[in-house]
C-alpha cells in the first residue's frame, strides 16, 4: 500500500453531518464506522451535547475545526475523539461481529475493489465497529467508498441474521493522515485495539498488509 499524506497546498473538500469530513482527492485516510447499536442513546445524546457546547464556547463550527490553535485541536481530540473511541470498545450492543461469518462478509467487502479503486492497508473488524487505513485512487471518494462498503456488508448481514432495517450507524469517522508518524500511531492503535477491548482469539479480524510503500 503506497502511503500519501495529506497535502496543505492542495484543495479539499469539507463537508460534515454529526462528524467533520476532509476529502482530499487520492490520499491515505483513517476511516472508523460502527454498528447501530454500538453507542446508547443516552451516552451518545450526552457526547454530542458536550461536544457542541465546547464549539459554541471555541466560536468554531465542525468545519473550522482544523483553523483552531494546536493546542485547542489537542484539546478536542482527547475530550471527544477519544471518548469515542472508548466508549465503541466498552462494547456496547449485541456486538455481532464476534461471530466470524460476519466479519468474513465485511472483510469480502473491504477486498472487493483492493487494487483497483483504492489499496486496502491495515484494519481491524471489532465486535461493533470497524477501523480500516485505506489509499484511495485519484477521484475516489472516500464517503461513497465507505457507504458502499457498509450497504454491501449490512444487506449480506441482514441476509445472514434473517433480519431488515440499518445494521451500521449512518455516518462514519474519516481522517486524512498526514505524517508517517501519524500513520505508524494509528497503525499501532489497530493492532493494540482487540487487546485494549479485552477480546479473546476468534472474537475480531486483524490485518496488516505485507509491505508499505
Amino acid at each position: 500500500m503506497n502511503f500519501i499524506p495529506f497535502n496543505p497546498a492542495e484543495r479539499v473538500e469539507i463537508s460534515h453531518g454529526l462528524l467533520p469530513h476532509w476529502q482530499q482527492t487520492g490520499r491515505t485516510y483513517f476511516i472508523t464506522w460502527r454498528t447501530a447499536d454500538s453507542i446508547p442513546v443516552k451516552l451518545w445524546k450526552q457526547w454530542q451535547a458536550e461536544r457542541d457546547d465546547w464549539l459554541f464556547t471555541h466560536k468554531a463550527s465542525l468545519a473550522e475545526l482544523r483553523t483552531l490553535s494546536a493546542e485547542l485541536q489537542r484539546e478536542y481530540h482527547n475530550r471527544f475523539s477519544r471518548r469515542w473511541q472508548d466508549h465503541l470498545d466498552e462494547c456496547h450492543g449485541e456486538c455481532l461481529l464476534r461471530q466470524s461469518a460476519i466479519r468474513s462478509t465485511i472483510e469480502s467487502a473491504l477486498r472487493h475493489f483492493d487494487g483497483q479503486r483504492y489499496d486496502l492497508g491495515d484494519f481491524v473488524l471489532m465486535p461493533n465497529h470497524v477501523h480500516v487505513l485505506v489509499t484511495l485512487h485519484a477521484d475516489i471518494d472516500v464517503e461513497k467508498t465507505c457507504f458502499s462498503w457498509k450497504r454491501f456488508s449490512g444487506g449480506k448481514i441482514n441476509e445472514l441474521l434473517g433480519r431488515s432495517g440499518e445494521f451500521w450507524q449512518p455516518e462514519s469517522f474519516d481522517h486524512i493522515i498526514r505524517t508517517a508518524v501519524s500513520l505508524r500511531r494509528i497503525q499501532q492503535y489497530i493492532e493494540e485495539n482487540p487487546a485494549k477491548a479485552r477480546l479473546c482469539p476468534g472474537e475480531f479480524t486483524w490485518h496488516r498488509p505485507d509491505s508499505w510503500h
